[in-house]
């Protein structure tokens, strides 16, 4: 059902007539597709369902292409990103091409839809936003993370599962809550994956986002177990390149207070919610996906 997604997607950009815009979504490395198959699980795969899908994933790669503009992220899954193959100038308009086309094709498929995904995509937006400012100094609040993650990575998941109900005229505000647990722990898992996974395994270095100052939920966990030598000498460590005594330092306290455990638990918790949420409402088939957020290497 998915190959109908990607069919969909290359059909909206050969819409605009432009061979450069062809040429760059073919450049585009392709991901999980979660958003996509979160849509058609609850949806069905009917046209609408098929262009709501095609549209999101449109707009999640819109935001990463953009994403790696601000991040100054030269790799994505494994191959180079298009502002590193190109340009900034280049990825930004490529992605305003996508976001454009995307809102464009949302005209035709639900107005309440529409308004859920376009509310989500403002979420995102400043979420991007809060994740620069939170980078700027070494964040400790558990809370502003929370609240960071949720807009940045939730928002398009969650309106994904409300946008796939509303379509399928089942009950939005369960679906709504399932979508916002996934999307929280998917992004917890993305943190953690990036300490515990090899460069091989990423596609990007190892512990990339606490070197670019993202101070995510294992190093809050830490920096508050750490005794106050270690927490400066953690802190001193903030938004530079380490050292490969560095990583094993960060490695070494990481598994001397349990945070790779506390941190993955924290994540499995928001899961076992929204599974439980769906088994109240007779929707096993979505076990799976929630369970393939948290059962990952990368």
């Amino acid at each position: 059902m998915l190959e109908a997604v990607e069919r969909k997607i290359e059909q909206f950009v050969a819409d605009l007539e432009d061979a450069d815009a062809q040429m760059l979504l073919r450049r585009l490395p392709v991901g999980k597709r979660l958003r996509a198959k979160l849509i058609l699980t609850i949806a069905g795969t009917d046209l609408k369902a098929v262009k709501t899908a095609a549209i999101v994933e449109m707009i999640h790669a819109a935001s990463l292409l953009h994403d790696d503009v601000l991040d100054e992220a030269y790799v994505r899954r494994g191959q180079p990103s298009i502002n590193a193959a190109f340009d900034n100038k280049t990825a930004i308009m490529f992605g305003d091409v996508l976001y454009s086309k995307g809102f464009y094709e949302l005209g035709d498929i639900d107005r309440n839809v529409a308004k859920v995904v376009s509310e989500a995509v403002v979420r995102l937006s400043l979420g991007e936003r809060r994740d620069i400012l939170l980078s700027q100094r070494f964040n400790t609040d558990h809370a502003a993370y929370l609240e960071m993650i949720d807009l940045k990575t939730a928002a398009l998941i969650q309106a994904s599962a409300e946008a796939a109900a509303i379509l399928a005229g089942k009950e939005r505000t369960i679906y709504r809550t399932y979508g916002r647990n996934l999307g929280i722990a998917f992004q917890m898992i993305d943190d953690l994956l990036d300490i515990t996974q090899s460069a091989d395994t990423l596609g990007k270095p190892a512990m990339h986002d606490f070197v670019e100052g993202k101070v995510t939920l294992p190093y809050i966990y830490l920096y508050t177990a750490l005794e106050e030598g270690e927490r400066t000498r953690l802190v001193g460590m903030h938004a530079r390149a380490l050292s490969s005594d560095d990583q094993a330092w960060i490695m070494a306290q990481m598994h001397r207070y349990g945070i790779i455990q506390r941190s993955e638990a924290e994540a499995r918790t928001l899961i076992e919610e929204a599974i439980a949420l769906m088994h109240q409402a007779g929707e096993t088939s979505l076990e799976a996906i929630a369970r393939s957020m948290i059962e990952r290497s990368f």
